[in-house]
């Protein structure tokens, strides 16, 4: 059965931790929708699909068609897409449009970070007209900039209380969950304690509702930046490097295709290209 809002939000009340991974193919969504609660799919896709140096730098275009994909291969997790930088940081008619761009792509909610002024009308126009949003809190990889860097948020008793004040008001406001990440254990677990929605971490601890990682973190194959949080299950940037080198050599030498992988004709249809002159 499709996992909900609602089921989402229950869990914290029955203490199941929420699993949760991002997605951006169809392929890899129909594999981890399997297990899964929540699929995102993640503006961490400028880094690992495109190539990018920053999160910003994905279009509201290219989001969109990984959701699309991503929606192709979902049939049990509840499927949220993360709008870019750019696309909520605008008013309240702009940004709904926009989410609204990204529902009819398939869609269950939308994630928009920070929780300043803007952020919070923007998401209370969203939840008053049905559309669901998680929030997300601590880091936000899309005010790396602002931020001078990958900084660890809530780093004391202040800063940790002025995240929760933070947080109150997307709770306020509608937000269904939110995503704490880089932030010490103990800050996101007094978070959560003064929630009644779930809290779902990213470097944040073990004390959040809930866990997600970027799936290329998680399979190996993204190698360009290792998070210390994000633990490696697979290597598979290892197993593509070998596969492509056993192929390679496999062509060179004639191994491959053998004749179990070829077609062939008919003896009558052989003879008659052999005897052709």
């Amino acid at each position: 059965m499709r996992k909900t809002i609602k089921k989402i939000q229950d869990y914290k009340k029955e203490g199941k931790k929420i699993t949760a991974l991002t997605a951006y193919d169809y392929s890899t969504a129909k594999y981890i929708d399997k297990f899964v609660d929540l699929i995102l799919v993640g503006d961490s896709a400028a880094q690992v699909v495109l190539g990018l140096d920053s999160t910003t730098l994905v279009s509201i275009e290219e989001m969109l068609v990984f959701t699309k994909a991503v929606s192709r291969g979902v049939e049990n997790a509840l499927l949220v897409a993360d709008m870019p930088f750019g696309s909520f940081q605008v008013n309240k008619e702009e940004t709904m449009k926009n989410a609204l761009l990204f529902i009819k792509s398939g869609a269950n909610a939308v994630k928009l970070e920070g929780g300043s002024d803007l952020m919070i009308d923007n998401i209370k126009h969203l939840t008053q007209n049905s559309i669901p949003v998680l929030g997300h809190l601590g880091f936000t990889p899309m005010s790396v900039n602002s931020l001078s860097g990958h900084r660890i948020q809530g780093k004391d008793f202040e800063k940790t209380l002025n995240i929760l004040k933070e947080a109150k008001k997307l709770q306020e406001a509608g937000c269904f969950a939110i995503v704490l990440e880089l932030m010490p254990s103990e800050s996101s677990k007094f978070i959560t304690q003064n929630l009644d929605i779930p809290t779902i971490g990213i470097g944040a601890g073990v004390h959040c509702d809930g866990q997600i990682l970027v799936s290329d973190d998680l399979f190996g194959k993204y190698d360009r930046f290792k998070p210390k949080f994000a633990r490696q299950y697979i290597n598979l940037k290892e197993g593509m490097l070998k596969a492509v080198e056993n192929y390679c050599t496999d062509v060179e030498t004639g191994v491959f295709p053998n004749s179990e992988e070829s077609f062939e004709l008919d003896v009558e249809e052989v003879k008659k290209l052999e005897n052709y002159r």
